[in-house]
């Protein structure tokens, strides 16, 4: 088997598996010589953000001389960027090579009645074998879906726990209250672990305190208020952080939206918490936050592009906040696809109601959660008298855009498949400049968890 059948076999595993109990994949993990516990863990959960978290956490720990690895989903491009250490992917050859390994104690659990492990929980388990294998010191960690039944969530003694904003998504999973969705990321919570997390949202605030109380865990509420922003620009935001942690300490973050403020406040945190005999100074942990690269996340690309993954209720709000005080000095336009399980019919009414851009393109994502370009089209034509056009292509529908914009921002929104289909074709755009072979993707982001 070569890395492309590897990669191809685990993109099936859903057509014939389905989530299983977690001790199975303990069992799986024994099996293997409990890889998890050669390291430190920051277990990170949420609804929104907690990629960036997970981010401004990795840059902060990787420049205080730590050995990193960083485990996230779901991926843009390639299956290798949920696996990074020190913020470079896994190779093809190791990933083969942990596949095969996991993959025979697979087999040897199937051969005694156990079931296969589901497609995260396979992606979890080969990157506990590789970071052990890399020795790495901290591991960053990012939920799939959820918490407290995620694969995630079998590594049973974290160093800290962090949890970002939560917000109505993935309701037919997690449950259709902000309190129910909150006790699910709140699983992650582990007896006597400290958990940092988003107190933006009162209810959502209230579970995580309570269930941290429960369970002797000291709880760190960040609070908006506790980051006063300073200044701003299309680029980036100064901001001040002031609470037991940080003495009116000035950073900033190297993104224009406000959302990525509370992050990078929650991640500097969680830092210290980690951290309480500030081996990592201060000044480390600003430079490190105003270097933090997250790609998708209100990443500007090239002049006047600019990706969100924006792909739920709450993420459309915060996107807009960013379009809305940008549209004040500049004209924007918009290249949006969703998937079907989104409520993407109030996700346009919410955007036609804040912004007035100079155009509006739909696309369609690939696969069976597709919104068809046509439909969301005529959705966007009924509530804005903006020109609005449809092309099926995402990536057709990109240069299009892209050429037609004109003086104005393009955003692109909606979700991390189309932001993931724009970075393979900026990808693909580079290496043909730079006269290398276009040696194509592997895998787009399939069963990917957080979209």
């Amino acid at each position: 088997m070569n890395y492309e059948e590897a990669v191809r076999y685990i993109g099936n595993v859903p057509k014939f598996t389905k989530k299983n109990e977690a001790e199975n994949i303990v069992r799986l993990l024994e099996r293997l010589g409990h890889p998890e516990e050669s390291f430190q863990v920051i277990h990170v959960a949420g609804t929104n953000g907690k990629g960036s978290v997970c981010a401004f956490l990795e840059r902060i720990l990787r420049m205080g001389s730590i050995r990193t690895g960083l485990f996230t989903s779901p991926h843009l491009v390639r299956i290798n960027e949920r696996f990074q250490v020190c913020r470079e992917e896994i190779s093809d050859e190791d990933f083969l090579d942990v596949f095969l390994e996991v993959i025979r104690a697979v087999e040897g659990m199937q051969a005694e009645g156990y079931p296969h492990p589901a497609y995260f929980e396979l992606l979890f388990v080969m990157g506990m074998v590789w970071f052990s294998r890399q020795k790495i010191d901290v591991l960053v960690m990012e939920t799939g879906l959820g918490g407290r039944l995620d694969a995630t969530n079998t590594v049973a003694h974290p160093s800290l726990s962090v949890i970002s904003s939560i917000s109505m998504d993935h309701m037919q999973y997690l449950g259709d209250t902000i309190r129910a969705i909150a006790g699910e990321k709140a699983g992650i919570i582990k007896k006597g672990v400290p958990v940092v997390y988003d107190a933006s949202d009162r209810e959502a605030a209230e579970v995580i305190r309570d269930r941290a109380a429960a369970a002797g865990a000291p709880g760190i509420p960040v609070y908006p208020q506790m980051a006063q922003v300073s200044a701003r620009s299309d680029k980036s935001i100064d901001f001040v952080l002031n609470n037991r942690y940080y003495d009116y300490v000035s950073a900033r973050v190297p993104f224009p939206a406000d959302y990525q403020v509370q992050n990078a406040a929650l991640a500097m945190t969680a830092l210290r918490v980690f951290d309480p005999e500030k081996k990592i100074p201060d000044r480390t942990v600003v430079q490190a936050v105003s270097e933090t690269h997250w790609s998708g996340r209100m990443e500007t690309v090239a002049d006047g592009i600019i990706l969100d993954g924006a792909h739920n209720a709450d993420g459309i709000r915060s996107f807009l906040e960013t379009v809305r005080r940008i549209a004040l000095r500049r004209p924007v336009s918009l290249l949006f696809a969703v998937a079907s399980d989104k409520d993407y019919r109030e996700m346009i009414r919410e955007i036609c109601s804040q912004v007035r851009f100079e155009f509006i393109m739909t696309t369609q994502l690939d696969g069976p959660r597709a919104v068809s370009a046509k439909t969301l089209a005529e959705l966007f034509s009924s509530c804005t008298d903006a020109p609005v056009m449809a092309r099926e292509d995402s990536v057709s529908a990109f240069r299009e855009a892209a050429a037609r914009r004109g003086e104005s921002i393009l955003f692109c929104a909606g979700s991390l498949y189309l932001i993931g289909d724009i970075r393979g074709e900026l990808n693909r755009q580079s290496r043909e400049e730079n006269g290398a072979a276009d040696c194509g993707s592997a895998a787009g982001p399939v069963g990917s968890e957080n979209d």
